[in-house]
């Protein structure tokens, strides 16, 4: 801990914080790119099926415990309070999407999918920095 510094102890919190956002958004916005131009999912705007719906679940709930991760580690202090910072953050995410793609059309996928997005959401930032302070403790 900084305390000679706050402003820095505060501008390497919320590093953290956007460290593991911007990490979970990037990660998941590039393996859809990804799998657009390789074919697996079908072109933009087009609807995927349940199982491409399922991988992108997969993918996205892997890379926000990613997220949760490199948040506790860059955290100054307090990691797991990093971590339910990002979790309230990717939560509010989640449901706005949810309500922005509820009602949009099969290209937004089955009811499940943001659904799914939501309740994700905190458990799987918490197992990224509870993975982040197993491997810290065994350093």
């Amino acid at each position: 801990m900084d305390e000679t510094h706050p402003p820095r102890r505060i501008l390497r919190s919320v590093g953290a914080v956007l460290a593991g956002f911007f990490a979970t958004f990037i990660f998941s916005v590039a393996t859809d790119v990804v799998l657009h131009a390789t074919g697996v999912f079908p072109a933009w705007g087009r609807p995927m099926s349940t199982a491409l719906f399922a991988l992108a679940t997969a993918y996205r709930t892997i890379y926000t415990v990613a997220g949760g991760y490199i948040t506790a580690r860059l955290a100054p202090d307090r990691p797991m309070a990093h971590v339910w910072a990002l979790g309230i953050i990717g939560l509010f995410a989640a449901v706005a999407g949810t309500v922005a793609t509820w009602n949009a059309g099969p290209e937004f996928g089955p009811k499940w999918y943001p659904l799914a997005l939501v309740a994700l959401a905190l458990p799987s930032v918490w197992a990224g920095g509870r993975l982040a302070r197993r491997t810290a403790a065994e350093n």
